[in-house]
């Protein structure tokens, strides 16, 4: 079994990025370690079934690393040191890096769902609407300064400017049609920078969807606030529609932004479906809520 240590060099915050982890994982006893980068993908070709892939940064890289690991039947190891890192909360990993890499050693895994749709899969979120404003408007500098808040800044700054859209959210046991202000498609406990969901995990082999209708400013703040302090959001309320699906569709009138994992994938409509259990993730146990 070899490990492929895998970060974004092009920066020199990324070359000492993987340096800090390799000498953290050469403590913990993980070897052989082998450093490569995310933009030079000559290295895949190398992967033998049973290594693992250890992915340093936020949603995103851990989103590439894990469509290598499928491809390659390899193990995915995460290093958070992202933005948001929800898909690391669904994992209940130690956020002690000389933990983490003890975990690491200790080679214990479980299988994961993923969500895939036409042109990818993701791990963790796609949003549709006002959720997509913390992808397209901040870069990485914005991203370096407010950390992990940087999303629900985003959302707080646009919530009064923002009309919602018209979709049809078609699921399992029927659809939902109206005016949206945000659609999250989740495949875990995690969402948003931290938002948990009531009863999932990224195992039980479903999708939660969390939609949210237009409401004046004032309401909108107060139930966002609401949900930052209790740190989870409302089941199902005037605001908020619940749904759980193991696959689902959302059609606008209008073309709408899709992002996934932090990143900007296309646009409406959008065909999901969860992949019960494809991808073996180095972890304790996996979050339920």
């Amino acid at each position: 079994m070899r490990y492929w240590l895998v970060v974004n060099e092009i920066s020199a915050a990324g070359k000492s990025e993987s340096e800090r982890w390799r000498r953290s994982l050469a403590r913990a006893g993980v070897k052989p370690v082998l450093a490569r980068n995310f933009h030079d993908s000559r290295w895949v070709d190398e992967i033998e079934p049973g290594d693992c892939i250890l992915a340093a940064g936020g949603d995103g890289s851990v989103n590439h690393a894990a469509g290598i690991c499928i491809e390659r039947n390899a193990i995915l190891g995460v290093l958070p040191s992202g933005t948001a890192n929800d898909f690391a909360r669904n994992l209940g990993l130690p956020r002690d890096p000389e933990a983490l890499c003890q975990l690491i050693a200790r080679n214990k895994w479980h299988w994961l769902d993923v969500a895939r749709y036409d042109t990818g899969l993701f791990l963790n979120v796609a949003h549709v609407g006002l959720g997509t404003a913390a992808v397209r408007e901040n870069g990485p500098k914005q991203k370096a300064r407010w950390g992990r808040f940087v999303y629900a800044l985003t959302i707080l700054q646009r919530l009064r400017e923002h009309r919602g859209f018209h979709a049809t959210v078609t699921a399992d046991m029927g659809e939902v049609d109206g005016r949206w202000l945000s659609l999250a498609i989740a495949t875990g406990a995690y969402y948003g920078g931290g938002h948990s969901i009531p009863a999932a995990s990224a195992d039980d082999g479903q999708l939660d969807i969390i939609a949210v209708r237009p409401r004046s400013f004032l309401r909108l703040f107060a139930t966002f606030i609401f949900m930052r302090l209790r740190g989870r959001s409302p089941d199902q309320t005037s605001t908020f529609v619940h749904l759980k699906a193991r696959k689902c569709q959302i059609t606008t009138r209008k073309p709408q932004t899709v992002t996934a994992d932090g990143e900007v994938v296309g646009n409406t409509p959008l065909k999901v479906r969860c992949a019960p259990g494809p991808l073996p993730v180095i972890c304790e146990k996996i979050i339920h809520t």
